[in-house]
């Protein structure tokens, strides 16, 4: 006979076990949410708040034995665990973005009295800071930014924030890290701390759900990704002569096969305009950093040029997964190849965002190059529609006025700065030299 108290405790075990490992306010908010959403039948929360940074991997080693995944609180309390040594368990962690800048500036504009315009803000992005800032129609000229990269950029916080205030350059510090805020607090710089909003912590307790179940079904668990060409980078016509829908074909495929080799995941064309992915959950939980990211969509618009739509379907069989695919490419094709999408088992779906690969950072603006400046011309000579963006040498010096010597030296200097993308070479009917197209790949274009 199984008593109840045996019951629960069956129950107990067959729901994934979420630590959550942070400092004290974010540890107990994200328990308070966690309970109050509808999949929370699904998942048990055990936290394990912090005082202090350095205590992250002590923390988590306690409750280890007790969960399936670790949620932390934020990159830094991730990295150091990391650092400290082998998470026992999968890990993932709540982003920092720009969403919690704009309730936080509000804050200090209503008591505090900050001047938005002048104020440090550390640890989010520039590419976040200047979307936040633009929506709201200020400047960022007076505005000065640290990124966080890794746990030694954070300890340079606190003398990044004092130093611009004790010189006048700042109304007020913005910091996403609790030690930081009490240290610049008692040190009498006004300061304000970012906190994710709620729909972020939503987000993120919903990854670490799935990254959790996918550690418990191991191997056994199939993925199955959709890649289509987004509508915008499709030919206006198809068939056996369309030699440039060929050439994108086999771009797109290699592009794929790259990152699918790195996952041991198979690809396989679907139909003309896309394809299908077979892998493990584990194997995709990796190559998506713990189901944050979409994969293929950076290596697709960096290489190839083109926009891809991505959809993702997790299953216990490869016809669930199939399904939970369909379903995901069809909310990824209203997302403007801004996001993939991923259809857990139970029909939960997750945006995952695409995420650029970083560049060489600078401090001043950034400034076209002149490869920048003669892809501008020859967006604007080749006409409009994805077929025109493919080049060879003629074309740029019929469009330039220039040698064809000449012209392939441009079409040179635009793929050193990933501005245009060689495409596999045409072999005509004549003999001789096979023609060499490219595709100008204007997203990656300064703006």
């Amino acid at each position: 006979m199984i008593t109840i108290t045996g019951r629960l405790r069956s129950e107990t075990r067959s729901r994934v076990a979420i630590g959550v490992v942070g400092p004290h306010d974010l540890v107990e908010q994200i328990m308070l949410i966690g309970a109050g959403l509808s999949s929370a039948a699904d998942w048990r929360l055990v936290g394990a708040p912090h005082a202090e940074e350095h205590e992250t991997y002590d923390k988590l080693s306690k409750i280890a034995d007790s969960i399936d995944v670790v949620l932390f609180t934020g990159p830094l309390q991730h990295d150091l665990a990391r650092q400290s040594g082998e998470l026992p368990v999968p890990a993932t962690f709540v982003p920092v973005s720009g969403a919690g800048l704009y309730s936080s500036l509000l804050r200090g504009v209503l008591t505090q009295g900050i001047d938005p315009a002048r104020v440090s803000i550390d640890s989010i992005s520039a590419a976040d800071v200047e979307e936040a800032y633009g929506e709201i129609g200020v400047s960022t000229g007076g505005v000065h930014l640290s990124e966080y990269d890794r746990p030694e950029s954070a300890r340079g916080f606190i003398g990044f924030h004092e130093k611009l205030y004790r010189q006048g350059a700042t109304t007020a510090a913005l910091t996403t890290i609790r030690t930081v805020a009490k240290k610049l607090d008692d040190a009498g710089v006004p300061t304000l701390r970012m906190l994710p909003t709620t729909q972020t912590l939503r987000i993120a307790l919903t990854t670490a759900a799935l990254l959790g179940t996918g550690s418990r079904l191991e191997e056994s668990q199939i993925a199955i990704v959709l890649v289509e060409l987004a509508a915008s980078a499709r030919p206006s016509y198809s068939g056996p002569g369309n030699y440039w829908q060929q050439e994108l074909k086999l771009s797109l495929h290699k592009s794929l096969l790259a990152d699918a080799r790195l996952m041991g995941a198979t690809v396989a064309p679907r139909d003309e305009n896309s394809y299908v992915v077979t892998a493990t959950v584990g194997a995709l939980a990796q190559a998506t950093d713990g189901f944050r990211v979409a994969p293929f969509m950076d290596r697709a618009r960096s290489e190839v040029g083109v926009a891809v739509e991505v959809g993702i379907g997790l299953g216990d069989t490869a016809r669930d997964a199939d399904a939970n695919a369909l379903v995901a490419v069809e909310r990824a094709r209203g997302a403007d190849a801004g996001a993939a999408f991923l259809v857990g088992i139970g029909g939960t779906v997750v945006s995952l965002p695409l995420r650029q690969r970083r560049r060489a950072e600078t401090s001043a603006p950034v400034v076209a190059s002149k490869a920048a400046k003669l892809l501008e011309r020859l967006a604007e000579g080749v006409g409009d529609g994805p077929e025109a963006l493919v080049v060879d040498a003629e074309i740029v010096a019929d469009i330039l006025a220039i040698a064809p010597r000449s012209a392939r030296r441009v079409l040179q200097s635009l793929v050193e700065e990933g501005l245009a993308w060689p495409m596999p070479p045409v072999r005509g009917a004549q003999a001789g030299r096979p023609r060499q197209t490219y595709r100008l790949v204007l997203e990656s274009a300064p703006r």
